[in-house]
């Protein structure tokens, strides 16, 4: 699985203890187009560059960190195609994937420590898509973002 990473200044630590941690999963290619600098940098342009990757297939998922998690996922979100979940625990993160077919998972550098980071990005990548009724909510997700309406809820 090849995925993208990216943070602002304020996840530089966390973000190196990741790089190390996914370092040891054989499963797992990294592309990191972050930042390294410590001087203030905007999460939405790493925001824009990991939702790129995704979007236009270039990597099988996203990772971004920002000091809450909510900005960078905000600006995840306005990339077409992009499903980004802020999470702050591993359940909420497993269930984005089985239930919303997440593609970005996002965190806080200021709210979750790089111990519960670690659980949040493994319990994402273990997870599968479910399917099934999952798979029409989600469709429902995507047409709003296509069309600024949900056909289902007007008739």
């Amino acid at each position: 699985m090849k995925l993208a990473i990216g943070n602002d200044h304020t996840a530089l630590a966390i973000k190196a203890e990741l790089l190390e941690h996914l370092a040891q999963r054989t499963d797992v290619e990294l592309v990191d187009v972050g930042t390294n600098a410590p001087e203030s940098y905007d999460y939405a342009i790493s925001a824009y560059r990991v939702s790129r990757l995704v979007a236009d297939g270039e990597v099988d998922g996203g990772i971004l960190i920002c000091g809450t998690g909510v900005g960078i996922s905000l600006a995840a979100n306005k990339v077409h195609g992009i499903r980004a979940c802020v999470c702050s625990e591993p359940y909420s993160a497993e269930l984005s994937k089985r239930h919303n077919n997440s593609n970005v998972i996002c965190f806080g550098a200021r709210v979750v420590g790089p111990e519960v980071a670690k659980q949040i990005v493994d319990a994402w990548l273990n997870a599968e898509f479910e399917g099934g009724r999952h798979e029409r909510r989600v469709n429902q997700i995507m047409e709003i973002e296509g069309t600024q309406h949900l056909a289902a809820a007007e008739g």
